[in-house]
């Protein structure tokens, strides 16, 4: 049985930005089944968002394919910060809020990654306990202020200033990427295209102390781009997050069911590990039968499913089609809270009131008339069930615990009213 090529799968699902040395990447996987790959990620946040997973399901493609995957979680690097990507310094963090995130990052690699044929270590084991003098004559003494200098991170902040300490970064993650090579048997390193200067100088660092037969390889991923040429990851409530806390299973396979015809195949390629007949499959549908939008419905399955698991899928999809059929009685409070974050809202008290009365006061409806008018029509339902009778009275306190009161005009226009 032919050995699965993971580099062509990568350069298929146009993954791959630049490598440092593709023929010898090749020769190793051909003649290797140990390959150990890592990419790291500073605790700057308590979260991940999906811009920061993309090199992430490439090391989880690796996982799969037999490899062995470590992820560095800098507590060293992240205490000092990455200029990549920044036109200013960094607010350094105090030690307990790195500390914080550090652990909530942890938890959710564990996630991602599970326990088999997995590692998750932290720099700060490491760069925590070297000495200033140490870090000048083992590490700083190999370095070269005028390779530094040309490195695209630190040429772009050349005019705005960079602080000494940012300058160094690239040393430190050079060391990271030496220490792992060294000793826990990395070979290679995966990072986003901002990254290149970063893992090259990790390269050089380990044919430096090691010689230049010492195996050490770098993969970068192109920067994603939306077809309307905006960058990807951000939805109009700002970043799409791991955490549930900060983004809902239900918003973030919302999130992923709304993409554009124009991009739905290639986030198949990207962000889930069906094959190549399934994705092709699938692009097929966009085409000849888009308004079924399979393509996009399997995404936002996949990557619900990978991120937060079967049940966070399963919540994500009751709730989408309680919406859309409107039969929102069987919703928790908690449910109901994700599902109408960012509906229209309006306030209410917990008295009882006249339906036409409600709709007016909550300004759902313009005027009396006109919330008489739609009520008759068959257009206003209150907490899923569609009322007619002009006398209704809106009891508050009848379901969703007394906080909420849903009104839906029309097929898909919901209000969510809290009650004070």
């Amino acid at each position: 049985m032919a050995k699965f090529d993971i580099l062509e799968d990568l350069k298929w699902r146009g993954a791959i930005n630049q490598q440092t040395d593709e023929e010898g990447l090749k020769k190793y996987l051909a003649e290797h089944d140990d390959l150990a790959l890592y990419c790291g990620t500073d605790p700057t946040g308590d979260s991940l968002h999906i811009g920061h997973l993309i090199p992430f399901m490439i090391l989880k493609r690796f996982q799969l394919a037999g490899y062995h995957p470590v992820i560095i979680i800098g507590g060293g690097t992240g205490s000092i910060g990455d200029p990549s990507g920044r036109k200013t310094e960094r607010v350094l963090q105090s030690d307990e809020q790195v500390h914080h995130n550090e652990v909530a990052l942890t938890n959710q690699m564990k996630k991602l990654f599970g326990t088999e044929n997995f590692q998750i270590v932290n720099n700060r084991d490491w760069l925590g306990k070297m000495s200033l003098l140490e870090f000048l004559r083992d590490y700083g003494k190999l370095f070269q202020i005028n390779n530094m200098l040309a490195k695209d991170v630190v040429a772009s902040r050349l005019e705005n200033g960079i602080s000494f300490t940012e300058f160094t970064y690239q040393i430190l993650q050079g060391i990271d990427f030496y220490i792992l090579n060294r000793d826990y048997g990395v070979q290679m390193q995966i990072g986003g295209s901002d990254q290149w200067g970063n893992i090259t100088s990790g390269i050089d660092l380990i044919h430096r102390l090691e010689g230049n037969d010492r195996p050490a390889f770098g993969l970068t991923i192109p920067l994603m781009l939306k077809a309307d040429g905006t960058k990807f990851g951000k939805s109009a409530g700002g970043a799409v997050w791991l955490d549930p806390e900060k983004t809902s299973p239900y918003e973030f396979y919302q999130f992923w069911i709304n993409q554009d015809d124009r991009d739905v195949v290639k986030y198949l390629k990207y962000f889930t590990f069906l094959s190549h007949e399934e994705i092709e499959a699938l692009a097929e549908k966009v085409k000849t039968e888009p308004w079924k939008r399979e393509a996009q419905k399997t995404l936002a399955a996949e990557v619900t499913k990978f991120v937060h698991g079967e049940a966070g899928l399963k919540e994500a999809q009751m709730i989408t089609d309680a919406l859309f059929s409107g039969n929102v009685k069987d919703l928790s409070v908690k449910q109901i809270e994700q599902a109408l974050k960012n509906a229209p809202s309006a306030e209410s008290t917990n008295e009882k009131q006249n339906l036409v009365e409600f709709l007016v006061d909550t300004k759902i409806e313009s005027s009396k008339r006109q919330a008489r008018e739609d009520i008759q029509n068959g257009a206003i339902y209150v907490n899923g069930d569609k009322i007619q009778d002009l006398e209704f009275e809106v009891d508050p306190s009848a379901s969703f615990e007394g906080k909420y009161v849903i009104i839906r005009k029309g097929k898909r226009k919901y209000t969510l009213v809290t009650i004070k």
